[in-house]
């Protein structure tokens, strides 16, 4: 797995596991007025760096003989 993978990975878990954590917590106590609104905006952000994360994971390996300059 390359860097830009386990970067990707690391994204789609922080993301994943931000906004569960938010959700724990906005159950706990009847902040719904205010946490509705900041949940709205959370699960947005964890949705674009998820999305992010798993271009990064899923993007394909360059070929280590792309280094060399096409020839016309």
């Amino acid at each position: 797995m390359e860097r830009s993978q386990q970067t990707g990975l690391a994204l789609m878990i922080g993301a994943a596991f931000m906004l569960v954590a938010f959700f724990t917590s906005m159950m706990r106590r009847s902040y719904l007025a205010v946490a509705l609104p900041v949940l709205s905006a959370l699960a947005t952000v964890s949705a674009i760096a998820f999305w992010i994360g798993w271009t990064m994971f899923t993007a394909e390996d360059e070929d280590e003989d792309s280094d060399e300059p096409a020839t016309s």
